[in-house]
């Protein structure tokens, strides 16, 4: 039995949720902070370059996620069973996993970084910009993998605060150390790497308090690879991989078209839009991530009633951010742009300015798409949520961009994921009606 999750829902739902989405907005400010930076920095080359990057970093950072969530739901479950053998085999398998997919990582990108920038669409003024944020960055692959395997145990082990100050020590020491390295010794593309690898590391020496002051219920036991164990906690966490690899897919598709009808300026405008849109995908990647434990706790205690509360929660809490967002979208969209353009170029701004406008419609839609899918994998219905993640980050997004590319040229390509974000709305819709009447039958009976 899990006491620290239980007591007023609504209390322990703001709790856990406020604390996640301001660690993630913290976390978020990673790759924001190389964005201002490079671009004031480097230009909109490095800014074209960091766009090409990240496309391959956020492979790394969905691994960790699908093993740091996926483990952690498996462990609450143990946990509010009572079960804790079960609990530290599962952190000690989530780790194993996190090891050997950092060292496949580090070692593939630092081989073949040049031919990876050149298949993204580096061309002879962003390649090398591109190769060497790349090497330097997965250098630290370790790093970044534990870091989000060890952030969801942390906090499902009632630790909440002590996880969100290890996000936000690593995003402000980010914040410093970008300035310092980029605008004071110019390292330029180097530093802004070496800068975002640090911070993990930041993040991980916060973490480990919640070990030395013994307050831990899990440990890293010595056990054998258990590969069922393994197979459950990659089913557990693959909507959260989805989730995240998704801007990694949309800015890959995005970059080769952008390409071929603005050129770098035009990647650098989506980089500006991009990079900004994944703060506000944080906010529900936040609230998602603070409901798991709770979803997962009320679930595997059999408490109806407060599992349909915290799905209430949830949208409503995913409908207002949206709103808010999209609203000071609207509103600060030139001024936004223009900090991010060093040179002044009035094309670099205009593209960016209206990108951000029609481009943010869509998390009107896609906040209610990430916090369901990720509601459904808390409690152990992984499929759905594999489901919606699938169909936003791939079939409505393929779908859609190349039809409304041809049809609007940049104009389609903004309304990509406006579109994508609504059509799937409509199978999460759908999923969470079953949902609700398949609880309301049970408790019935």
């Amino acid at each position: 039995m899990d006491e620290t999750l239980d007591g007023p829902i609504g209390k322990q739902f703001a709790r856990y949720v406020s604390l996640n989405v301001f660690g993630m907005i913290a976390m978020s400010v990673y790759i924001l902070a190389d964005t201002f930076f490079i671009a004031n920095g480097v230009g909109a080359d490095g800014l074209a370059a960091l766009n090409f990057a990240i496309v391959i970093w956020t492979i790394m950072q969905a691994t960790g996620l699908m093993l740091g969530i996926g483990g952690a739901t498996k462990f609450q479950v143990f946990k509010s069973q009572g079960n804790t053998g079960a609990a530290s085999r599962t952190f000690s398998n989530a780790v194993m996993l996190a090891l050997v997919a950092a060292a496949v990582y580090l070692v593939a990108v630092n081989v073949f970084a040049t031919p990876i920038s050149h298949g993204l669409g580096a061309d002879a003024d962003t390649l090398e910009l591109t190769s060497t944020y790349l090497r330097v960055i997965f250098c630290f692959a370790p790093f970044f993998l534990m870091n989000n395997v060890l952030l969801p145990f942390v906090r499902n082990d009632g630790s909440p605060q002590l996880a969100m100050a290890g996000m936000i020590l690593g995003s402000m020491a980010n914040i410093l150390l970008d300035y310092l390295f980029i605008m004071v010794f110019e390292w330029g593309m180097f530093g802004a790497a070496f800068a975002t690898g640090i911070a993990p590391i930041l993040s991980m020496a916060v973490l480990s308090i919640h070990f030395i002051k013994r307050k831990n219920t899990f440990t890293f036991v010595k056990t054998r690879p258990d590969f069922s164990l393994m197979r459950s906690i990659a089913a557990l966490g693959i909507s959260s991989f989805i989730v995240e690899i998704t801007g990694g897919v949309v800015l890959f598709i995005f970059n080769l078209i952008i390409l071929s009808f603005e050129g770098n300026t035009g990647v650098a405008a989506y980089g500006i839009v991009a990079n900004l849109a994944f703060v506000a995908t944080a906010l529900f990647v936040g609230t998602a991530q603070g409901i798991q434990p709770l979803a997962s706790h009320n679930y595997a205690q059999g408490h109806t009633g407060n599992l349909n509360k915290v799905l209430r929660y949830t949208l409503l809490t995913a409908l207002v951010i949206s709103v808010l967002v999209i609203a000071v979208v609207w509103l600060f969209a030139d001024p936004l742009a223009a900090a991010f353009n060093r040179d002044n170029d009035p094309r670099l701004t205009a593209l960016a300015a209206d990108g951000m406008r029609i481009y943010f419609v869509g998390y009107l839609f896609a906040g209610a798409n990430i916090v369901a899918a990720a509601f459904f994998s808390a409690v152990e219905e992984p499929a759905r949520g594999l489901a919606i993640s699938i169909v936003r980050g791939f079939v409505a997004i393929v779908a859609f961009v190349f039809v409304l590319a041809a049809l609007f040229g940049m104009t389609g390509v903004w309304a990509t994921f406006p579109a994508a974000e609504a059509a799937t709305a409509c199978l999460t819709a759908f999923f969470l009606v079953r949902f609700v009447r398949k609880r309301g039958v049970r408790r019935a009976g």
